[in-house]
């Protein structure tokens, strides 16, 4: 075991490119191994990015698990695996380690059917309580089409409506004044379909146990069927309040797997197109939050400034919401004429409008009597339950991947990253307008240095050809239609890349068996382990500021449930 501690504290340092060092770990050892790595491994993995599995039987058999570790304070990552030969293999919990394992490892088991000894609360989080099988094992029909036809006889459909029963917590011995209160699935609060069961004595919560999964579509199942470039539509709609920022880690992601160089233009194009998404989602957060505490102005205001950000988006792309305009190796088309000027125009009136934003906001007093002091929580806290984005820079800590790990060269812009140190409700709301301040100098920044050339890199083996090209030669015509019903082969292997979305820290880890179709593919979005830190954000606040205390968390439940 010594060996195995001395060998991971001797990774070089030239190791930490690109996904970062992989490292295999035997079952016994893990939990060791692990605790070892935050507590006393120079420099210490304080968060737990990202834990989930890959059912291995279509290549060597069994299944992987991995944890992805980061490292803060040395700026690193870590993939630790774990094989493991069948699902009835026992995996310790690594919950006393990091708290926010407990949500990731409940995925694991719903989605692979793996067991995690010492797990505190190990069943099924996506999926309903009555699923049967487990959907990311290769066994596990890919469409509806293979299932044998659906029956719901009435005695198991009163089994199923036995599940939604809420359990009586009044136990001999407890006291007598808690009562339970069901908040959802269907709340305006909740800005979608999320359940929220909550204990409360008087008007106090005591307990808060969110319930997610409504809004599951099966988007990772999806991707085992797609090509890598029909892939992309899906990608839009993980948290389809961030257009195209959510298409920039998977084309990044299949990008590095293939070592595809992407032209310059294009790669300016994407950070500002994502940049001006940035600012869309942050002004339907402000404008959602401030109507949940009861405000009607920064609804309209926010939305009329985000039409101009769509306009533009429509000019560019042919869409507004989810573009699908990315593309592996670049971008699908180039930009139209006079969208200088449309960007100009946005960019000041966005700018304008901040001042108004603030002052009815941020800066009105109802607004900061009802998020002063709500769910509030310091950096350590923070960083345990892996919050990223403006949840945890809301905290002091200036962790922003554009500055930390700059890509799409964003080392070459001028902005800041803004913090706050009070953690509240209140901060985050500061932070947020600050940041909208900030990204407007990125887009502008992209706007006036947009170099010439292609959009579209031109290794052919990989990237579609111009349209225009198909209709000069058949070999050209041949590859498009080729590539685009069959798919391109990638190379076999396994690539990861993290971008700061909207939210915070998103990432797609792409494995490749060489074919057509990516043998699995993860991804990590930043509400899931957010909306799993209700369960204690709430407690101690009254009922009353519970909106306002999972609103400033600006979850998407379609980023949650993918």
């Amino acid at each position: 075991m010594s060996a195995v501690i001395a060998e991971l504290d001797q990774i070089p340092p030239e190791a930490f490119g690109k996904d970062g060092p992989v490292r295999q770990v035997a079952p016994e050892n893990l939990l060791e191994v692990l605790a070892h790595l935050k507590h006393q491994a120079e420099p210490r993995y304080e968060m737990l990015y990202d834990l989930s599995a890959i059912d291995e039987s279509g290549r060597d058999g069994g299944y992987t698990v991995f944890y992805q570790l980061c490292s803060l304070s040395g700026n690193r990552d870590l993939r630790v695996k774990v094989h493991v030969e069948d699902e009835d293999a026992l995996l310790p919990s690594i919950t006393s380690l990091w708290p926010s394992a407990n949500w990731y490892e409940r995925e694991v088991y719903d989605l692979f059917g793996l067991q995690f000894s010492g797990h505190p609360d190990l069943r099924r989080i996506l999926l309903p309580v009555y699923w049967e099988g487990h959907p990311l094992r290769k066994s596990y029909p890919g469409r509806a089409t293979e299932h044998g036809p659906y029956s719901l006889p009435p005695e198991r459909h009163r089994q199923l409506m036995e599940t939604y029963r809420v359990a009586d917590t009044r136990h001999p011995g407890e006291r007598e004044d808690e009562i339970i209160l069901n908040i959802g699935p269907n709340h305006p609060g909740t800005h979608g379909i999320l359940r929220l069961v909550a204990r409360l004595r008087g008007e106090t919560i005591v307990g808060l146990e969110p319930d997610i999964g409504f809004h599951h579509r099966g988007a990772e199942k999806i991707a085992e069927r797609h090509t890598y470039h029909n892939y992309i539509p899906y990608c839009d709609r993980i948290d389809y309040l961030a257009g195209v920022a959510n298409e920039l880690p998977y084309v990044m992601a299949v990008e590095r797997l293939a070592g595809i160089e992407v032209p310059e233009r294009a790669v300016v194009m994407r950070v500002m197109l994502s940049e001006m998404f940035r600012i869309a989602a942050h002004l339907v957060w402000l404008g959602s939050f401030s109507h949940d505490l009861g405000l009607m102005a920064p609804a309209f205001y926010c939305f009329r400034q985000r039409e101009l950000i769509f306009d533009i988006v429509q000019m560019v792309t042919g869409g507004r919401m989810h573009p699908s305009f990315f593309r592996i190796g670049g971008v699908s088309m180039d930009l139209p004429e006079g969208w200088k000027e449309a960007v100009d125009r946005m960019t000041v009136s966005v700018e304008k409008a901040l001042p108004e934003f603030e002052a009815i906001t941020a800066n009105n007093p109802i607004f900061q009597a009802r998020t002063r002091g709500t769910a509030q929580y310091d950096a350590q806290r923070a960083i345990d339950w892996g919050f990223t984005g403006p949840n945890l820079r809301c905290t002091g800590c200036a962790w922003d991947l554009r500055k930390v790990r700059p890509y799409c060269g964003y080392e070459d812009y001028d902005f800041e990253v803004p913090t706050a140190t009070e953690g509240d409700a209140l901060a985050r709301t500061r932070l947020r307008l600050e940041e909208i301040r900030q990204t407007l100098r990125i887009v502008r920044q992209a706007a006036e240095r947009m170099p010439g050339g292609p959009v579209l890199s031109d290794q052919a083996h990989y990237a579609f050809a111009r349209k225009e090209r198909t209709l000069e030669d058949i070999e050209t015509l041949i590859h498009h239609f080729v590539g685009t019903g069959r798919g391109m082969d990638f190379p076999a292997g396994e690539s990861s890349f993290r971008t700061e979305a909207p939210k915070g820290m998103m990432s797609y880890y792409v494995v490749s068996d060489g074919s057509p179709h990516p043998y699995r593919v993860r991804i990590r979005t930043p509400s899931f382990p957010h909306v799993q830190a209700f369960s204690w954000l709430g407690e101690g606040h009254l009922l009353a500021d519970l909106i306002a205390t999972i609103g400033s968390m600006d979850y998407v439940l379609a980023d949650l449930d993918r």
